[in-house]
């Protein structure tokens, strides 16, 4: 048998080539989320967006979408709220028919020593982090089309164990060990599920609480000498929603100019 008579044998239909595609995008009225948002619409995807508080803010990506040609709603819901969550899936399948993608970049950073860390900041960190993850993957894993695509959000920290980032890099390494279990939980669904891990990037979240100097050394860390930007990860999330990334399954993706 040839190689190529060996891949038509595996081969099947793409169950998404006939009909449009829609994302859900938790944490989409800023930074990543945002920019998650437009590049997704860009790709033709219908967006429901997923904000904790800020519609303003979360109306505004809607009218952006809109003014490209695209099709977004923005529907309020936190993200480690399971009724919330179960509701986010409904109003996107009553509006869009169904859900292929989803983005789970809703997330809360917080930098304390570990010794001097408020248990009730933890609790609270944690219930975004991990538990939100947690609640939005369960759903993804009951609700999504098949062929579709999960992709969480862990960070580049979890490997450089930069002081400070204690409670904030245990969540992520929380959030990376529930994605690669659910990659392989959905085995039989042509499901991916990944995690991006951003290094320093350019957002209201990054730079809160941080001095120049601070926030000079981050960005002189990367080969690539500067901070990513919500764009540079879009990008990386694009690619693993679309077609040509559907081999990428179960891995954690450091999208970080190079750091180690």
């Amino acid at each position: 048998m040839s190689v190529q008579e060996s891949a038509d044998r595996y081969a099947t239909s793409d169950p998404r080539a006939d009909r449009p595609r829609v994302a859900i995008v938790t944490g989409g009225s800023r930074g990543i989320g945002r920019e998650t948002v437009r590049r997704l619409a860009a790709d033709r995807f219908a967006v429901l967006i997923g904000y904790a508080a800020n519609r303003e803010l979360a109306e505004a990506v809607v009218k952006d979408v809109a003014a490209g040609g695209g099709r977004a709603i923005a529907v309020r819901a936190d993200a480690a709220d399971e009724q919330q969550i179960s509701a986010l899936f409904t109003t996107a399948e009553a509006e869009f028919g169904g859900v292929d993608v989803v983005v789970q970049a809703a997330g809360r950073a917080l930098l304390a020593p570990i010794a001097e860390l408020d248990l009730a900041e933890l609790d609270a960190l944690h219930r975004t982090n991990i538990r939100g993850t947690f609640v939005v993957a369960q759903q993804a894993a009951r609700r999504l089309r098949d062929g579709g695509a999960v992709v969480t959000f862990s960070s580049s920290v979890v490997g450089l164990a930069f002081p400070g980032y204690g409670a904030y890099s245990a969540g992520k390494g929380a959030v990376e060990a529930l994605t690669l279990i659910l990659a392989r939980e959905l085995r039989g669904r042509d499901i991916t599920v990944n995690a991006v891990a951003p290094g320093p990037t350019a957002t209201d979240l990054f730079f809160e609480g941080k001095d120049e100097q601070t926030i000079a050394r981050l960005a002189a860390q990367p080969p690539l000498e500067r901070l990513g930007t919500p764009a540079d990860i879009a990008e990386v999330v694009a690619f693993l929603a679309s077609p040509a990334g559907h081999w990428v399954n179960g891995q954690v993706i450091r999208a970080n100019g190079g750091i180690i």
